[in-house]
């Protein structure tokens, strides 16, 4: 074993003692440095590799940075993902346990649906459309293993783009004359407004960020499957949450989604 592979593995061990021991970790980047997004996904993957074994099972894919000033803070150009567990879906109206979060917020999002695998890189979001079989309103609880959300680029790689739990509307929508870019958002909490924004807010277009994923998986001979959730990255800002928290998101031609935190 070489001593890159003891890395990978040294630092795929810590952030999964912190994510099963619910204490948060110190920085991954003391072990890889803040710029070698190439070995944090190794990470990643290795601990994605793991859970498999386990014989949990990944309903999707998300993508984080997809706000271009949150990739400037972290000196970034690109957005990174992840992937979501079947496991950690939570159904709309329902309740997550605190304890099985760490760091949590959360944050309202657009969720798309894959009808079909897509093979191939594609040129823009025109034609990626007829791949996305529906839609809906999200909120995604994001999660860091690593203390304080003490993050750079490779933290939150390492740390599968700090993803937690998710909440999906209870129907799909069809995308059809939809305004992704004009969409205006509404993340509430305990009814009070605490997050607001719209499709814009995320990468310009939730479909570039889409469509960055496909690309990206394609690149990597990891073509996106039918069936697939993709969570496409938030449109405001997110909100910590605390015990006893419900919160609402509401994006204007999509439904509500809710859920409480016991």
């Amino acid at each position: 074993m070489n001593s890159h592979t003891t890395v990978i593995e040294q630092a795929a061990n810590i952030l999964l003692h912190a994510h099963e021991s619910k204490e948060p970790c110190l920085p991954i980047r003391n072990l890889i440095g803040e710029t070698d997004v190439v070995t944090a996904y190794a990470i990643q993957d290795y601990n994605v590799e793991r859970e498999l074994a386990k014989g949990r099972s990944i309903s999707g894919l998300k993508i984080g940075l997809t706000s271009f000033a949150v990739q400037k803070q972290l000196g970034v150009d690109q957005p990174d993902y992840g992937v979501i567990w079947a496991d950690t879906e939570v159904k709309n109206g329902g309740i997550v346990s605190w304890e099985d979060l760490l760091q949590p917020k959360a944050e309202a999002e657009i969720a798309f649906l894959l009808g079909q695998d897509i093979p191939r890189k594609l040129e823009d979001t025109q034609e990626l459309l007829p791949y996305l079989e529906g839609m809906c309103a999200a909120i995604e609880i994001v999660g860091s293993r690593v203390e304080n959300w003490n993050i750079r680029i490779t933290d939150t790689v390492a740390d599968n783009a700090s993803a937690s739990h998710y909440v999906l509307e209870n129907e799909w929508h069809s995308l059809q004359d939809f305004d992704f870019e004009g969409c205006k958002m509404h993340l509430f909490k305990h009814s009070e407004s605490v997050s607001t924004g719209q499709g814009s807010a995320c990468m310009g277009n939730p479909l570039n960020a889409v469509l960055w994923l496909v690309n990206t998986m394609v690149g990597l001979n990891r073509p996106l499957k039918k069936g697939y959730v993709l969570l496409s990255g938030a449109l405001g800002p997110m909100v910590p949450m605390l015990p006893n928290d419900v919160f609402r998101a509401e994006i204007e031609g999509l439904g509500n989604v809710e859920f409480t935190v016991k």
